[in-house]
């Protein structure tokens, strides 16, 4: 996996066009995500830490519905760590990788949805925090 991070490293402007165009609206997830003026800058942190993601993701050439249900799956983990955020707001503190790191594991990510209807949407996104969990994990270790 190191590959494919150190191959986007050497080939930025076609990585930010490709970036741009699987996320178009990428600079306004923090808005979308903030109950105030405060998590702006925590959401753009969390943004960042997203990137060089959504880029493996682009270089592994899923199919497109993939790329977007990842894609999807990673605004709501956006969504999620703000409102821990709130609910914990020592976090605030600490660096954004490290409330990632708390929140997602080996087994998924937080909990984003009750009842039956949900369960689907629940293992989805649990297999992309999954998957961002093994490539932090990747990255750190090389």
């Amino acid at each position: 996996m190191a590959e494919a991070h150190a191959a986007w490293a050497t080939e930025p402007i076609f990585a930010d066009d490709a970036l741009a165009g699987y996320c178009p609206d990428l600079d306004d997830w923090p808005l979308s995500w903030c109950y105030e003026a405060r998590d702006v800058a925590p959401g753009r942190q969390i943004v960042e830490c997203f990137k060089p993601f959504l880029c493996y993701l682009l270089k592994c050439r899923l199919s497109r519905t993939t790329l977007r249900r990842h894609r999807d799956n990673l605004w709501l983990l956006g969504g999620a760590l703000i409102r821990n955020l709130h609910d914990a707001p020592r976090l605030r503190q600490r660096p954004i990788i490290d409330v990632v790191g708390q929140t997602i594991d080996e087994e998924g990510g937080p909990l984003i949805s009750q009842g039956a209807a949900a369960e689907a949407q629940q293992r989805s996104f649990d297999a992309t925090c999954r998957k961002f969990y093994r490539f932090l994990a990747d990255r750190n270790s090389s």
